[in-house]
């Protein structure tokens, strides 16, 4: 706006100037005009700027003299601009002409001083505007930066804006813009949703540590009685029961992003082919005719085993809950896929990803398992990605860094 305020400025400045200067000029050519036709009238001798149909005076200017009728134009005259009054005389054009020099020098110069002060006025207003505006969007880059890192789960992140603050001495806020505004809405948010977030998951480990106690005991007693279906079926729930409050507390640790990482080398297909196993014997229903691997590419990566393994476990237990057989595991190089033929992942977890206490289909489970299986992808940094297959079955792959032995380094064995 201050660019186009000036621009504009500098235009009708042009005008105004320009026309006041071609008007005096036409006055003046005009006035001696009629000083000529006097003395063309009294018989007198013409002045020599003027006569009759003068050598350069424009046709326009003599067509128009010519059919009674009084004009001005300017035109160049041996080289210099001239403004030339001409009218009737006798059938004839009766002119007079005026030095048009010095008002055209006085328009050129006053053109280039508009010019030169147009730039320097946008110069100057690019410049401050570019300051002022880069303030501003720095701030605003660095809220929305710090957004996206509290959506990606840094709750420690914060804008920190000094215009935020209180005064020390007089405690009053400081002035503060819209964005100080936003910064500070942005904190708060952060800080009531980190208390909230916090305060569930010292109750989820809380909740959990609490129950270990009682269900150990209540694990000792159910062994003591005596064999039979209802002892099949306490026994059962209590381990259920076992079960889902481990799976609470290794929830609250990875919340609490304390786990630490025990990294090692490991090939790939024996680790795999081990977790296929540990299946046929953890997870009800599954059988070696129900899980299959393939080993397309075996590969060499530096992960945690156990925490590996717990991540490939919950996947094919999921597989076989959800899914229907055969589940499939597919080694190729660092690339870990498990596949089933059942009705695939739920919308909802393809959009959102998993979410515990939320399952669809069968209703078996609490959602723990692929909650598990993300967050300790995470902390071994896997990628974990779920999505249907094109022609049936929920797909799981899981991407592992590759390790790249030193030259000379023997291959794996297994373990």
């Amino acid at each position: 706006m201050c660019c186009a305020l000036a621009a504009l400025l500098g235009v009708l400045v042009h005008v105004s100037v320009t026309r006041q200067t071609v008007d005096a000029a036409r006055a003046k050519a005009l006035s001696r005009l009629t000083d000529v036709v006097r003395t063309y009238e009294a018989g007198g001798p013409l002045p020599r700027f003027a006569g009759v149909d003068a050598p350069g005076l424009p046709e326009p200017l003599r067509a128009l003299a010519e059919g009674g009728r009084r004009g001005t134009m300017v035109a160049d005259f041996r080289g210099r601009p001239t403004m030339w009054a001409a009218g009737p005389a006798d059938g004839h054009a009766l002119a007079a002409r005026v030095d048009y020099s010095l008002s055209r020098s006085t328009i050129t110069h006053l053109d280039r001083s508009i010019l030169g002060s147009s730039v320097l006025a946008i110069g100057a207003t690019l410049l401050v505007g570019a300051f002022a505006v880069t303030r501003v969007t720095r701030r605003l880059h660095l809220t929305a930066q710090v957004a996206r890192r509290i959506s990606a789960g840094d709750l420690d992140a914060r804008v920190n804006d000094p215009r935020t603050r209180t005064g020390t001495a007089t405690g009053s806020p400081r002035a503060r813009d819209e964005v100080a505004t936003v910064s500070g809405a942005l904190d708060t948010m952060a800080a009531t949703l980190q208390g909230k977030l916090l305060s569930e998951q010292r109750f989820t480990a809380d909740v959990a540590h609490e129950l270990r106690t009682p269900l150990t005991g209540l694990s000792a007693a159910a062994e003591l009685l005596p064999e039979g279906r209802p002892t099949e079926m306490v026994r059962d729930r209590v381990r259920a029961m076992r079960t889902l409050t481990e799976d609470l507390l290794e929830i609250s640790r990875l919340d609490a992003r304390t786990e630490t990482v025990d990294l090692a080398v490991h090939a790939l297909g024996p680790l795999v082919e081990r977790v296929v196993r540990a299946a046929a014997h953890t997870v009800p229903g599954t059988t070696p005719a129900t899980t299959g691997l393939r080993i397309v590419r075996d590969a060499s990566v530096e992960t945690d085993r156990r925490r590996l393994e717990r991540v490939l476990g919950n996947l094919v237990a999921n597989a076989h809950r959800h899914g229907r057989a055969p589940v499939t595991l597919t080694v190729d190089g660092p690339v870990v896929t498990v596949r089933d033929h059942g009705a695939g992942y739920p919308a909802y977890l393809l959009e959102h990803g998993p979410q515990r206490f939320r399952t669809e289909g069968s209703g078996v489970g609490h959602g723990l398992g692929l909650t598990i299986a993300a967050g300790q992808a995470a902390v071994i940094g896997a990628e974990l990605v779920l999505r249907n297959a094109p022609d049936g079955g929920a797909l799981a792959r899981i991407t592992l860094p590759v390790y790249e032995a030193p030259p000379g380094t023997p291959p794996l064995e297994g373990f």
